[in-house]
C-alpha cells in the first residue's frame, strides 16, 4: 500500500485507489502514479491474475472504503475477476454509499450524472442476475425432485434399498438393524422413510 496525503478538490470525498497486475514481471507503478495523481489518499495492489479469487490487497481495499468515500481504479478491468464479480462488487459500493471512478473508462464515475445512471444500470443487472440463479436453483430442485433426489444429489437411500428395508423391519428388524443391512446410516434410512411416508399420504 502507498499513500499520497492529498484530496480531491472541492468534494470533500476521500479517494482510494486499487490498482492490480497479473504478474510479478509486471509494474503497478504506471496504475499507482496515475492513481495518486488524481488524488488518492491510499492505493491498495495485487500482483494476481484476472481470474484469481484471492486478492488480498483488493480485500483490505473494500473493508478500508467509508459511505461518502469514492473507490477508483485506473481500468475497470483492474477490479473484477468476470462481469458478474465485477457487478457484486459495485452493487456492494452502491449499498454502501460508496462512489466508484474508473480512471480510463470515463463513463464510469458515479460522481457524475451519466456515472450514476451507469451505477443504477449496474444495480439492476445484479437485481437480473439474482433472479435467474433463484430461477436456475428452483428448476435444479424441481428437476431433481422429479427424477426422486434431493438438492440434485443421488440418494444414499435408492428406492431398491428402501423397499428392501420396509421387507426386513416387516420381518421384525428394527430401524438401526434394516438400514445396517442396506448398508446406510440410521438417520438417513429414517429421512427417506419419512419422505416416502409423507409422498404416499400426499397421493
Amino acid at each position: 500500500m502507498r499513500k499520497a496525503h492529498t484530496k480531491e478538490p472541492g468534494t470533500g470525498s476521500t479517494l482510494i485507489g486499487y490498482a492490480r497486475v497479473s504478474t510479478p514481471e509486471q509494474r503497478l507503478d504506471m496504475q499507482t502514479e496515475a492513481l495518486e495523481a488524481a488524488g488518492c489518499q491510499c492505493v491498495f495492489t495485487d500482483v494476481a491474475s484476472g481470474a484469481k479469487a484471492d486478492r488480498p490487497g483488493l480485500d483490505k481495499a473494500l473493508a478500508y472504503l467509508r459511505e461518502g468515500d469514492t473507490l477508483v481504479v485506473w481500468k475497470i478491468d483492474r477490479l473484477g475477476r468476470s462481469v458478474s464479480h465485477l457487478v457484486q462488487i459495485i452493487e456492494g459500493l452502491r449499498e454502501r454509499g460508496v462512489a466508484f471512478r474508473s480512471l480510463n473508462d470515463a463513463a464510469l464515475d458515479t460522481t457524475t450524472p451519466n456515472g450514476r445512471l451507469m451505477f443504477n444500470l449496474f444495480a439492476i443487472l445484479a437485481d437480473f442476475e439474482r433472479e435467474l440463479i433463484r430461477e436456475r436453483t428452483k428448476a435444479g430442485l424441481a428437476s431433481a425432485r422429479a427424477r426422486g433426489r434431493s438438492g440434485g444429489r443421488r440418494p444414499v437411500v435408492t428406492a431398491a434399498k428402501l423397499e428392501r428395508a420396509n421387507k426386513l423391519m416387516g420381518q421384525g428388524l428394527t430401524v438401526r438393524e434394516a438400514a445396517a443391512a442396506i448398508k446406510v446410516g440410521k438417520t438417513a434410512l429414517y429421512a427417506a422413510l419419512r419422505e416416502n411416508a409423507e409422498q404416499t399420504s400426499e397421493d
